[in-house]
């Protein structure tokens, strides 16, 4: 007799072998939804530990946050008030600076030119010997140039000073830097043009330390007598 086929062996191997059996699927299936499970869970327990962080829930550190950006907020407009505040004092400060040194330097100047005005007349006592003193030997010669030196010093010093003597022969009377001690009607200069200079003028910088004497150009057909005599053959003119 032969011998009979093991069905049941047979059919257990092919059962192990079938990867979708029933209950490969449905061991996978509980696999599955335990995992879920545990993953909801640790979701859920985290997010429970954070919403207990420091004891605090969500509403709770929203608000906190909420004041703390109010709080940077106020800090940040208090910041750009300080630098605003900061901008205008050193705009005034630098303003003051700039009017303090303007004022030092009037005062100075002010000083200053008071101080050379009372030497400007010993200037003028030297250019007046100058032009009356006519020196008749060799030691007068002497004396003269000797004097002479000593003004040249003098005026040398000046003229490091900032002082510039005035030659408003020519120029057309002004009285910012002119005063008129005088006036000559002709015809060979320009009406208010300066004929010549009495009193030399200076001035220290844009300062005048003292106003030119001078004499005025007149048109010639304004003098007086001219008038006058105008006056009295007018009449003869018409009794004629």
């Amino acid at each position: 007799m032969s011998a009979e086929p093991n069905t049941s062996a047979i059919f257990d191997e092919n059962q192990e072998s079938l990867p979708n059996s029933p209950e490969s699927l449905a061991t996978e299936s509980e696999a599955s939804v335990t995992d879920e499970v545990k993953t909801v869970t640790d979701q859920a327990a985290s997010s429970e530990g954070f919403s207990l962080l420091g004891g605090m829930t969500m509403d709770a550190l929203q608000e906190e946050i909420d004041t703390l950006k109010q709080q940077l907020e106020e800090q940040t407009q208090q910041v750009d008030a300080y630098k605003k505040r900061y901008i205008s004092l050193a705009a005034e400060f630098d303003n003051f600076r700039k009017r303090t040194s303007k004022e030092k330097e009037e005062l100075e100047t002010k000083i200053k030119g008071k101080t050379l005005v009372e030497i400007l007349g010993v200037v003028d006592n030297f250019e007046r010997a100058r032009t009356q003193i006519k020196p008749a030997n060799d030691g007068e010669m002497g004396i003269h140039k000797s004097y002479q030196g000593v003004y040249k010093t003098l005026v040398d010093s000046l003229k490091r000073l900032g002082v510039s003597p005035m030659r408003p022969e020519g120029q057309p009377f002004d009285p910012t830097y002119h005063e008129a001690m005088m006036r000559e009607y002709s015809d060979e200069h320009p009406e208010g043009a300066v004929i010549e200079q009495l009193v030399r003028g200076y001035t220290l910088g844009e300062q005048v330390l003292r106003h030119a004497l001078v004499k005025v150009a007149a048109p010639k057909g304004a003098e007086p007598n001219a008038d006058r005599s105008e006056a009295t053959s007018t009449p003869s003119q018409q009794s004629v």
